[in-house]
């Protein structure tokens, strides 16, 4: 594995454990794909260091027992916000 991308893989790591983000923030914050992130969480992270993917996959689990969540509150603030203008215009 070329350096830069075993950097990136504990880098990546580092970050979800510390702020508990979910794939996709990190994602955008390294500029790098969804897929490529998945990949080095759930690929190489566990060939090169064990422990470390044991933590990322629980924080990983934890985020997918929640997505359900998130998508529904996301769901209830756009209608509610689509509501707020309809009773503003009249």
């Amino acid at each position: 594995m070329k350096d830069y991308i075993e950097n990136r893989v504990y880098e990546v790591a580092q970050y979800i454990l510390d702020t508990n983000c979910t794939v996709r923030a990190a994602a955008k914050k390294f500029e790098v794909s969804k897929s490529t992130v998945h990949k080095d969480l759930v690929d190489r992270l566990p060939n090169l260091n064990g422990t470390l993917a044991e933590e990322v996959r629980k924080v990983l689990d934890g985020n997918k027992a929640e997505r359900h969540i998130r998508g529904g509150l996301a769901t209830k603030a756009k209608y509610e916000e689509v509501r707020k203008r309809r009773d503003c215009t009249g």
